[in-house]
């Protein structure tokens, strides 16, 4: 079995952001970048689909240089091998047609992308690769079984989970509940030697026009000082709830 996990390069949540040019573009300055969470958990389901049933697994990004870091990161964890796409991840059509050129040459029976990335959280790239691919799709995935050439499969929904059986090729968008956070493999010295050693290529993009663009970025309003309300002063605090929150 084949399997392609995409992964997404995304700022870490804890690294100030800012923007620059007059706020039309994002400030890398001093940004830590990391797995895009929701990839993460379905390189390690991916992973454990190696380990079980022998399977091979290739990581893929759209990107330039900076996001080798991480994808030597994927090799440590235990992928087989790597993809950069070299090119700017300009939206997701534009990542998507990217990443489905690529599958297209070979054939995999598995693609894992991650529900959507936590730099835009667009999560158009899934379904956009189903369909480029002419492949099954299910978002929201948080189980995956290989049973013979059954595929059991669970999916979040609205007060719950779907349960369904497929078979390969197959697509998901991976989130957590796939693996929890305490499953994630952190490389050891060795998965980091043997990293060194794993091919991580580049290729060069195909022609292709994305379909959105950037005008500016802003950020949400600075937050206003506390109000305090005396626990006796109920009159006041229905009053802001009313006509400074909308909360009621």
């Amino acid at each position: 079995m084949k399997i392609l996990v995409c992964i997404s390069n995304v700022p870490d949540t804890t690294s100030k952001i800012n923007f620059v040019d007059q706020n039309k573009t994002f400030d890398m300055q001093g940004v830590t970048y990391i797995i895009n969470p929701n990839d993460e958990f379905g390189l390690t389901r991916a992973i454990w689909l190696k380990q079980k049933d022998g399977a091979t697994v290739t990581v893929a990004s759209v990107g330039d240089a900076s996001c080798e870091a991480i994808l030597r990161k994927c090799l440590a964890i235990g992928a087989d091998s790597a993809i950069r796409i070299d090119a700017k991840p300009q939206d997701g059509f534009y990542v998507a047609t990217q990443l489905a050129a690529y599958a297209q040459k070979e054939a995999f029976d598995l693609i894992i992308t991650g529900r959507e990335s936590i730099d835009y959280n667009g999560g158009m790239v899934g379904g956009m690769l189903a369909k480029f691919l002419e492949m099954p799709y299910l978002a929201n995935c948080i189980h995956l079984e290989k049973e013979g050439d059954t595929i059991h499969l669970q999916r979040e929904i609205d007060g719950g989970k779907e349960i369904l059986e497929g078979s390969l090729p197959l697509i998901i968008g991976a989130q957590k509940g796939l693996v929890e956070e305490k499953d994630l493999i952190i490389p050891n010295m060795r998965g980091i030697m043997q990293a060194r050693q794993k091919p991580l290529d580049v290729i060069l993009p195909i022609e292709s026009n994305p379909f959105s663009l950037i005008n500016s970025y802003e950020k949400p309003p600075a937050k206003g000082p506390v109000k305090l309300v005396d626990a006796n002063n109920i009159d006041q605090l229905i009053d802001l709830l009313q006509n400074e929150a909308n909360a009621l």
